[in-house]
Parts: C-alpha cells; structure tokens; sequence
C-alpha cells in the first residue's frame, strides 16, 4: 500500500544537502563515480537526496531506490533502530531501500559487481 507522495528535496534541508556532497566519504566518493552520468543501466542516481526529511546516500528515482552506504556513524542501537524506522517509512512509498552497503566492505574491489547484482535481482531493469 503505498501513501501520498513523499516531498522530494526540500528547500529547508538544501543546506545540509550541499553540506553532505562537499564533506562526503570516500567510499561515498567511490560509489558516486561508479553511478554518476547513468553508468549503471543508463540509471540516473542523485546523491545526498531528500525524502520527506530523510537524506540517503544515492537515489535512483526512475526505480525509486535507495542506495545507502553505512559508516562508523550508524553502528550503535540508537542509529539502527532509526534506520530501521526511516526505511519503514520510505517503503510505505514503495520505494525500494537497497540492502546498507558497508563502507568498509566497498572499499574493496568486487563490491561494485555485488552491488549491480543486489540491484539487478531486486529491481526489474527491463
């Protein structure tokens, strides 16, 4: 069942958004290279994009789905069980939450290629 549709970009977090896409990790930054310019199925993914008044990592909204990249911030319960509400929230918009991809673990070569397959295996790219 999906709800009304969700408020996309915000003006009022237009700052915190810039401020996210200057100061990004560098598994961020290495993952944006892999997505930018549609290189992934000729998909257009944003980055540091605004749902409601959530922000994820990377947004694809041609499939809406959502790509997040978790760092040191996100392992502790507090920030687990937010997560866990936001992606609730998002996907009462049917909007696909792409499993959270460790930074640690995407550094690493072959990351990518697991992530395309994730993708290709939960959303239909046809």
């Amino acid at each position: 069942m999906s709800l009304n549709k969700p408020n996309h970009n915000k003006k009022s977090l237009k700052n915190y958004r810039k401020d996210l896409r200057n100061n990004q990790t560098s598994a961020e930054t290495r993952l944006w290279m892999l997505l930018k310019k549609k290189q992934l199925e000729g998909r257009k993914f944003r980055r540091q994009h605004s749902i409601n008044n959530f922000i994820v990592d990377f947004y694809c909204p041609s499939e809406k789905l959502i790509i997040e990249l978790d760092g040191q911030v996100h392992y502790n319960p507090v920030s687990e069980q937010e997560d866990f509400k936001r992606d609730s929230i998002l996907k009462e918009y049917d909007i696909k939450v792409c499993g959270k991809f460790s930074a640690r673990r995407f550094s690493c070569n072959g990351h990518c290629f697991e992530l395309r397959v994730f993708i290709f295996f939960h959303v239909d790219l046809s």
